[in-house]
């Protein structure tokens, strides 16, 4: 599927990784899972994992649900 590459290229390993983590099954469910486990990272500890959620996060919130649905969220850990 050539939309599926082009869509699975605009998220890092890093992103999808913490996606998989994440995943309700649903793009919608997914942002609000992230957005809460943001909230809960304490001001100044862990910026890098606050950046790669606000990264992930924009990206999703870009994406249709029909194209979330292409994408392949399955823990490969």
């Amino acid at each position: 599927m050539p939309g599926t590459l082009t869509i699975l290229g605009n998220f890092t390993f890093e992103e999808m990784n913490l996606m998989c983590i994440y995943n309700t099954g649903s793009r919608t469910g997914l942002i609000d899972r992230l957005r809460e486990m943001r909230g809960e990272l304490a001001p100044g500890r862990k910026p890098s994992v606050r950046e790669l959620t606000d990264s992930a996060l924009g990206k999703l919130q870009a994406m249709s649900d029909v194209e979330f649905a292409e994408l392949e969220l399955y823990q490969d850990f």
